[in-house]
């Protein structure tokens, strides 16, 4: 069981908007960095930037595959898909980037 002061940590990350939308899009989906910097037309080292810091708070995998690195919501961490139950689903974008999508990243 997480601490209030766990709790209160992973919602200070979700309160940013880029990283609240970033976990929404990876409810639906295990995303490239590519992926997310089309999906929200960021730049790279802005998403990277804000990946790191969800990945620092435990809420985010990452797994290296050749160059790239893939993203994933942590499930092993208690109250991260709870705390997202009320964000609206990001799924048509996810759906769109794929099939926007010509080469893999």
């Amino acid at each position: 069981m997480e601490t209030i002061d766990q709790i209160s940590e992973m919602y200070k990350l979700l309160a940013d908007k880029t990283r609240l939308t970033i976990m929404a899009l990876l409810r639906e989906k295990e995303l490239c960095v590519c992926d997310i910097v089309d999906i929200m037309e960021m730049t790279q080292p802005n998403v990277s930037q804000h990946l790191r810091k969800l990945k620092s708070g435990g809420m985010v995998n990452e797994q290296k595959r050749g160059q790239w690195v893939y993203y994933s919501i942590n499930l092993e961490k208690p109250n991260v898909l709870a705390s997202l139950q009320q964000v609206p689903s990001q799924k048509h974008l996810v759906d769109q980037m794929l099939k926007n999508k010509i080469i893999e990243c």
